[in-house]
């Protein structure tokens, strides 16, 4: 099954490592039902499965860090946008994808310092007053170096690791392939949609691996915090003369990790009023811009010394529309009026997801919103309520749209950082004023007349095109030519499989046929011979032999033999 969905043999030597490393965890299971010991077997490569219990004694949400983290920076970026789906896995799998911190040896200076000078069309100590040759950090996709550009400004050159492309790109075919597989033939594996959750986390690698995006990111952010007067927030200034694809160049931050609170004490900063910053402005990103940061975890997160927070690495950013936006409001404002049916819609609305049962999700909905009942919305403990949430959708074996995932994940993460910083951080309260703010806004007498007048415009084109659209069906109808397109995967499989039969069945025919008219030819006297035996039927029956093997051959490997 596998071993013909990876035709692609350029990724076999990467589809052996992979392989590897889940056999040496535990996982050779999973290797065994993919068929891959099979695959990798015919193709000459040698699996360890000597080696399949030799890390099982750890749990599984530890191996599974185990494996992602010796898998590479494909799927160390994997396990971080795992772990913001607290809607599919349980704590204490997000506790362990939590863990994959983005790290990574440093490539040598040489290999960055070559592919530097090829951006910057000159050696890079040509370009920059000084340049650090140590790295300052180093992660999966790209490290960072000190420099100082011409006219004194400190900055950090941020460059993509050399040859980092390719091994991604198969990565993330692989990776394809194998959620479309499981998605095909493992139902117990459906909840938690392994073709969603690869194509979020394309769409968030590729983002990652266009270093100019990471920097027109930053710069939408700051713009949107300017208009909000937010002078509390910095965001580092982009030399785009030096920025491309490959590499940028931002301000040096220096300030103290918003983590080392020993550090923010003895400078005397005012952790309170840090916490309440960095709360407004990634609430204002969330409630009222819907485009966020989606990664501010504490490494991302600095305290200057005047007090100001300055927020880096925009790899990761979340958007939410409009309409998205509408919907978390309305739920929230559902809990608080205690409206289980309301809550129940938006939940059905997110996911999207035919076949459950509606009435135990509204009995479960019911008894989730009445713990909430009374209580004011300055007094939500919103973190606690978006948990409960992804719980409940979990129990019914529901998800969550990625960007709501993401939504949760940042509630959690501002939170906790928020409490480390100080201890009575309160969310509800700091969220209360965008909350209202949004809700007023969206019933202004402006915002009504504007969704009433969006909503006519869209009925009077509707009505104006009715006509015609039905004409077109009954012409289509008459004329025999009605068709409707069903796309069901199962059918699609049974017809390559009739595919296969006719095909094999038709080899068969030929094959016949060839022995019949060998026979008739070693009747036939006179003409070359070999072995004592006409020469042209004995070459008919060696080639009805060599097909015939084939034939069994590939019957037996397509599991008909069995």
């Amino acid at each position: 099954m596998i071993w013909e969905t990876l035709a692609a043999t350029r990724d076999l030597g990467r589809l052996h490592d992979l392989a590897a490393i889940l056999i040496r965890y535990g996982f050779g299971d999973l290797v065994h039902r993919f068929g891959l010991e099979a695959a990798l077997g015919r193709a000459g490569r040698i699996l360890p499965l000597g080696a399949m219990a030799e890390l099982a004694t750890l749990s599984p949400p530890v191996r599974a860090r185990r494996v992602l983290e010796e898998m590479g920076p494909s799927f160390v970026k994997l396990g971080q946008v795992l772990a913001t789906r607290v809607d599919l896995f349980p704590p204490e799998w997000i506790d362990e994808f939590g863990k994959l911190q983005d790290q990574a040896p440093p490539v040598a200076w040489e290999a960055i310092r070559a592919q530097m000078a090829e951006d910057l069309g000159a050696p890079p100590e040509d370009v920059f007053l000084a340049i650090d040759p140590q790295a300052l950090a180093a992660a999966s996709i790209a490290q960072v170096h000190r420099a100082r550009l011409p006219d004194g400004t400190d900055v950090v050159a941020k460059v993509r690791r050399p040859g980092i492309r390719p091994i991604i790109e198969a990565d993330l075919r692989l990776l394809h392939r194998v959620a479309a597989t499981l998605d095909a033939h493992f139902p117990e594996l459906r909840r938690f949609h392994p073709v969603g959750v690869v194509k979020q986390f394309k769409a968030s690698l590729t983002r990652e691996l266009d270093l100019a995006a990471e920097c027109r990111h930053a710069e939408r952010i700051a713009a949107s915090l300017a208009k909000g007067n937010d002078a509390g927030i910095v965001v580092p200034r982009v030399h785009w003369d030096y920025t491309g694809e490959r590499m940028n160049v931002q301000d040096f931050i220096d300030g103290i990790p918003v983590a080392d609170i020993t550090a923010l004490d003895a400078a005397g900063i005012d952790r309170k009023q840090v916490a309440r910053r960095g709360a407004e402005a990634v609430l204002k990103m969330l409630l009222e811009d819907g485009f966020f940061h989606a990664d501010p975890h504490p490494g991302n997160v600095f305290v200057l010394r005047d007090g100001r927070i300055a927020l880096i690495d925009y790899g990761m950013v979340g958007r939410l529309s409009s309409a998205r936006r509408t919907q978390v409001l309305v739920l929230l404002h559902a809990l608080v009026n205690h409206r289980a049916e309301t809550v129940t819609e938006v939940l059905l609305d997110w996911t999207g997801e035919p076949g459950i049962d509606e009435a135990q999700l509204a009995e479960d909905v019911d008894a989730f919103v009445d713990r909430y009942h009374g209580i004011p919305l300055g007094q939500l403990d919103l973190t606690r309520m978006l948990l409960e949430v992804t719980t409940l959708l979990r129990v019914h074996q529901l998800a969550l749209p990625a960007d709501l995932a993401l939504l949760v994940k940042v509630f959690v993460t501002l939170e906790g950082t928020g409490r480390k910083l100080d201890p009575d951080f309160d969310m509800a309260r700091r969220a209360e004023p965008f909350l209202r703010r949004a809700m007023r806004a969206r019933f202004s007498p402006r915002a009504l007349t504007k969704s009433g007048l969006r909503g006519l415009s869209g009925m009077a084109g509707m009505l104006a095109t009715l006509p015609q659209d039905l004409r077109g069906l009954l012409r289509s109808v008459r004329g025999g030519q009605f068709r409707h397109h069903i796309d069901i995967g199962h059918l699609r499989e049974f017809g390559e499989q009739i595919d296969h039969s006719a095909n094999r069945l038709t080899v068969g025919v030929v094959l016949a046929a060839l022995i019949i008219g060998s026979s008739i030819t070693l009747t036939v006297k006179g003409g070359p011979t070999l072995l004592g035996l006409p020469f042209f039927g004995l070459l008919g029956f060696v080639g009805a032999v060599i097909a015939a093997v084939w034939l069994l051959v590939s019957i037996w490997r397509s599991g008909g033999g069995k």
